[in-house]
């Protein structure tokens, strides 16, 4: 897991794109109350995300790190409901 514990550190993870390098395997953001959040949803909602990591809220937005979704197939992001890719599914 990559931790965010700054503003700029959530901003280099997304700058750096919903992939991890090397191995192209798909990322996504996990909040202070274990809720996973698409890089999507994310760049959607980056100034609630920004907010609440400068202020250290508790509020469901505050994103503390970018993690490999390496196998779990049904993955959703908690904000959109959207599947979130993995890296090696059962198919």
């Amino acid at each position: 897991m990559i931790a965010i514990n700054s503003i700029s550190d959530f901003r280099a993870a997304v700058r750096n794109g919903p992939y991890a390098w090397p191995g192209g395997y798909p990322l996504y953001f996990v909040t202070s109350d274990g809720a996973a959040l698409s890089f999507d949803a994310a760049k959607a909602e980056r100034r609630n995300i920004l907010e609440s990591i400068r202020d250290r809220s508790s509020d469901g937005w505050r994103v503390v790190g970018c993690v490999i979704n390496w196998e779990d197939s049904e993955l959703v992001c908690d904000h959109t409901g959207k599947r979130i890719e993995c890296a090696y599914a059962d198919e």
